[in-house]
């Protein structure tokens, strides 16, 4: 079979890769380990950066990544994102995404790392949202889908690329790469639990090393600072952190704060495992390590209209988090590093795209909450329409 664009990986920034390829005129194939609907993304829950608040900018916001990653980022990659992130919302509200709105405008909450309220969010589903929403384009798209069928090789031929897709042979001219992270693999060799999908276990960056693509800071894996604990049918639960955009504090086993709630994500997780370190953390019933998330300080209001999920997930398990603290510690989560590329999504490796979790720069080493499922749209779109145009150059 030959295809214009093959993109591999079904979460948010391949399913925009593809739409986007098929909207400048390729023929697309999409790719995937397992169904579909199988990915990292659809479990993304707290939200989407964009800088629509008045007293906000592109660039505070990219400042912010800038600070967030402890200088580490690609500015020019940075500055992509949230140039971009604007007409990235309008894109996704334009193929069905319906961000919450307040009293005329988008409802938006300040995260962790971030100077301003730029938070957009669905509920606590936004990564929901999005990828049901781009899988239904896809799904009424000439974009052809093959499920189960993982890429286990890739080889240049005269013609751009063969790809051995499960029980498939696809020829394309030019490859997206959008398969996501490694933090599930990581997290069972580690003997830890992670927030990710079985799926994420990294075999496709493998596959585009050996062919030579460029990496940066593949060490660097992001630990979520609110992974859920108890009841214990919660582990691998990510507690959105909106919960402390909305007025959730953390809490030692005394009661008191000991860090900024909205501060970047690795400062915050160091904080909690510190605390715990130094004899100061509270336990779970079954003797885990843990802290207090006082989320019984969010006002009502706010946990009904942008922590729903969370509110049904506990209160099914026993446990009102508006009535009562809750148990957290941090849970692998991201991978911060990935495959080197250029603004058009371009990796090392001429006619090999990247995008979403896969591709390294954007975030540096320490990611700020609300920018990946950002990353995948805005970078998704552009290698989708820039491998488009390689097939037809």
């Amino acid at each position: 079979m030959s295809f214009d664009v093959l993109v591999v990986g079904s979460g948010a920034s391949g399913l925009a890769a593809a739409v986007s390829a098929e909207r400048a005129g390729a023929r697309v194939a999409l790719v995937t380990k397992g169904a579909l609907q199988s990915c990292n993304s659809a479990k993304a829950q707290g939200g989407i950066q964009a800088a629509f608040g008045e007293d906000d900018s592109p660039e505070l916001h990219a400042e912010d990544v800038w600070k967030s990653s402890h200088e580490t980022a690609d500015r020019r990659l940075a500055e992509v994102l949230t140039s971009e992130a604007p007409d990235a919302i309008h894109w996704l509200e334009e193929n069905g995404v319906e961000f919450t709105r307040q009293n005329g405008g988008y409802r938006i909450a300040r995260c962790g790392g971030a100077s301003r309220k730029r938070l957009l969010q669905v509920g606590d589903q936004t990564g929901h949202a999005m990828t049901k929403a781009l899988r239904d384009v896809v799904e009424a798209s000439s974009v052809r889908t093959f499920p189960k069928s993982p890429l286990t090789e890739l080889v240049p031929n005269e013609n751009g690329w063969r790809a051995r897709c499960g029980e498939h042979v696809i020829d394309a001219a030019a490859v997206i790469l959008a398969a996501g992270g490694r933090c599930y693999r990581e997290a069972e060799e580690r003997g830890e639990v992670s927030t990710n999908h079985p799926g994420a276990t990294g075999e496709v960056t493998q596959i585009a090393l050996g062919l030579s693509a460029e990496a940066r800071d593949l060490d660097s894996l992001q630990y979520h600072p609110n992974g859920g604990l108890w009841p214990p049918n919660l582990q691998g639960y990510s507690i959105p952190e909106t919960t402390r955009a909305y007025g959730a504090l953390l809490l030692n086993r005394d009661g008191e704060r000991f860090t900024e709630e909205l501060g970047p994500r690795d400062a915050v997780s160091e904080a909690i495992f510190t605390e715990v370190a130094e004899g100061r953390g509270a336990e779970t019933p079954d003797g885990r390590p843990a802290v207090w998330l006082d989320t019984t300080k969010i006002p009502e209001a706010d946990a009904e209209i942008s922590l729903p999920y969370m509110l049904r997930r506990y209160r099914s398990a026993g446990v009102d988090p508006l009535a009562e603290r809750i148990l957290t510690y941090p849970i692998l989560h991201y991978q911060n590093g990935g495959l080197v590329i250029d603004e058009r999504g371009e990796t090392t490796v001429e006619g090999l795209f990247a995008c979403g979790e896969i591709a390294g720069g954007t975030h540096g080493r320490n990611r700020m909450m609300g920018n990946s499922l950002l990353e995948c749209t805005v970078f998704g779109r552009r290698a989708g329409k820039a491998a488009a145009e390689r097939a037809r150059a």
